[in-house]
């Protein structure tokens, strides 16, 4: 867990007397507008729930204990294995902190940091043997609520179920 979240969303440096900080993947401008939550219910070492993690620590928080795997199934719009895996990640994105700098085009950096990120934690999975999906096909208003965001201010925007692949 700690490898994937790393390489997903790692601080590499801290730059410019805190203003910006060096991550495992780009982003315009340094903005890193994105969190990082996981679904966890198979991980050695973790309790089962819902984790966020804080990058400039590397640390996750607890933010709900409990099994939430047929909440996120259902959320993901009946994909069983999204909610069955081992960990769900969701990143949630904060548009502010691109919007700021890059007013109205700031969508197009928003969404390609979510593909660079989903990217890492492919390569990731990969390097450990493990499986990875990306899902974009999500009921917003169940899974912004699920994890408690407001869907305006904070908003999930990308999901990846991991774990081992079954061999069919």
């Amino acid at each position: 867990m700690s490898f994937l979240l790393w390489s997903s969303q790692g601080v590499k440096a801290v730059m410019k007397n805190n203003y910006a900080t060096l991550r495992t993947v780009p982003s315009a401008g340094a903005r890193h507008p994105f969190e990082t939550y996981i679904f966890v219910r198979l991980v050695k070492g973790l309790k089962r729930g819902l984790y966020r993690y804080v990058a400039l620590s590397h640390s996750l928080v607890l933010e709900k204990e409990g099994d939430f795997a047929s909440e996120v199934a259902d959320a993901a719009l009946g994909q069983k294995f999204v909610g069955h895996c081992a960990a769900t990640f969701v990143w949630s994105v904060i548009p502010y902190r691109t919007e700021w700098r890059y007013d109205l085009t700031s969508y197009k950096p928003i969404l390609l940091d979510a593909g660079h990120i989903c990217q890492n934690l492919y390569l990731a999975c990969e390097a450990l043997n493990l499986g990875t999906c990306a899902i974009a096909a999500y009921d917003q208003e169940k899974i912004d609520k699920l994890i408690g965001l407001d869907g305006y201010d904070e908003f999930v925007i990308y999901m990846a179920p991991v774990g081992k692949p079954k061999r069919y």
